[in-house]
């Protein structure tokens, strides 16, 4: 990380950190006071022309006991790349939806090419069916060079990060965890692989531990960085309807697997497609329908 670079990130690393602080409090900050170093400093009467007073009192606290410095140190260790709002790599169609995180931890590496990208997620508890549709659809989008989006959960999650990597393509992983902390722990192993071929992401700091408020938050970003979302197998009430949901707000695609009608893993698939969503029988129907064409 350049010296000038990481002297402006470990400001935003570490409003990040302050608790009732986030990207709208930060953006407001930042016209405020015109960088992050002058608002990391302002005194508090200066701070509360732009917050309120819970804001400021946690932002006191937080910084009275945490060193940045320490902190940027800490990430460098972990081999973590820090990207905030301002950073020209920023991940261009995520920094377009409202509200983008102000800051991602990457480990690996994101690529231009990551932009052309499409979202696999479903149930945890996928069946045959679903394993094998989500090893064809992640596998033949990532051979003509479209990145896989989802978010390593056991079941489709990580069938379709599996399936993008025997195919030779890119996969980034997003976590409802911090950048260092792997969830399920039996993906340890797809973890380092993604690594190797794409990148995990995080909007959470290093060490934070899986919880479920954090999934959808995580399920944002998961569309907010895809051109559309496919949903393989969901039942009624699932965590990949969630991510639907975002995508529709964010203008993305919604795509969805038709499953049989006796099946309550396809339920949320076959009601999303009663409700509008494009009908997906092969990746030919998404590169289609995103106007991606064969890019291999």
């Amino acid at each position: 990380m350049r010296v000038a670079r990481a002297e402006t990130a470990k400001y935003w690393v570490g409003f990040h950190r302050v608790p009732f602080i986030g990207p709208t409090r930060i953006a407001r900050l930042l016209r405020q006071f015109g960088d992050l170093g002058r608002a990391w400093d302002a005194p508090p009467d200066e701070l509360r022309a732009v917050l309120d007073e819970r804001s400021v009192e946690s932002l006191l606290k937080s910084r009275a006991k945490l060193s940045l410095d320490d902190e940027m140190d800490r990430i460098e260790r972990l081999g973590l790349t820090v990207l905030t709002r301002q950073d020209e790599d920023y991940p261009r169609r995520l920094g377009e939806i409202s509200a983008p995180p102000a800051v991602l931890y990457v480990k690996g590496e994101l690529l231009p090419e990551d932009g052309v990208a499409v979202a696999v997620v479903g149930t945890r508890r996928m069946t045959s069916y679903g394993r094998e549709v989500t090893a064809r659809l992640a596998g033949e989008l990532a051979e003509v060079g479209v990145t896989i989006v989802s978010g390593l959960a056991r079941g489709v999650d990580g069938a379709a990060h599996q399936a993008a990597l025997r195919a030779g393509g890119r996969t980034i992983a997003v976590l409802g965890s911090g950048p260092n902390v792997v969830y399920p722990p039996e993906h340890r192993t797809l973890a380092g692989h993604i690594v190797e071929h794409g990148a995990l992401v995080a909007d959470y700091p290093p060490d934070t531990k899986p919880d479920a408020p954090n999934f959808p938050a995580r399920n944002r970003i998961i569309s907010g960085l895809s051109l559309g979302v496919v949903v393989v197998e969901a039942p009624a009430r699932s965590g990949a309807l969630i991510t639907t949901d975002f995508a529709a707000d964010q203008g993305r695609d919604v795509f969805a697997v038709p499953g049989s009608i006796l099946s309550t893993t396809s339920a949320g698939c076959n009601k999303l497609l009663r409700d509008g969503a494009t009908l997906v029988t092969t990746a030919d129907d998404i590169l289609e329908e995103l106007n991606l064409g064969r890019r291999r």
